[in-house]
């Protein structure tokens, strides 16, 4: 399977404004090993192979275990993951499966838990955007593989 186009070339302007977001993302104060976790399970759930593979690597690359990454598709049953983390993955869940029942209070409740206005709107911004690169990777069919962290 090959890539259908270039997007980057084709709309350069689109990816600046993306990697404008990766950059504030960057520096917003969200731990990095957290960031990776969400934009795997959100890539996993969503089914972008590129993605996949890319932030598999970058957790690797940051330290993370392989059990961890192993088990993120399971978290609600293992013990492997902070209670931080877990909120994380829960609203990273409802986010990116966000039209099946729209974040209910209770979830927004508990996630609000741990994690303060500004950290929920970022973590909320990390979600959106991961979501928007899994869409140009499995729209144009990024290909995986070649990725280096």
């Amino acid at each position: 399977m090959g890539m259908r186009m270039n997007y980057g070339k084709a709309a350069p302007g689109a990816m600046r404004a993306m990697n404008g977001l990766e950059t504030y993302i960057a520096s917003c104060g969200l731990e990095p090993a957290l960031k990776e976790l969400v934009r795997l399970r959100a890539s996993q759930i969503n089914g972008c192979a590129y993605c996949v593979d890319m932030h598999s690597l970058d957790a690797r690359a940051g330290g993370e275990t392989e059990q961890r990454l192993y088990a993120l598709p399971v978290w609600r049953e293992t013990p492997f993951f902070s209670e931080r983390e877990r909120a994380a993955l829960l609203w990273t869940e409802k986010l990116t499966l966000i039209s099946v029942d729209h974040v209910p209070d209770e979830v927004f409740e508990q996630v609000r838990q741990h994690f303060g206005e500004e950290e929920l709107a970022n973590l909320t911004l990390l979600i959106a955007t991961i979501n928007a690169w899994n869409r140009f990777g499995i729209s144009f069919r990024d290909v995986p593989g070649n990725y280096k962290p």
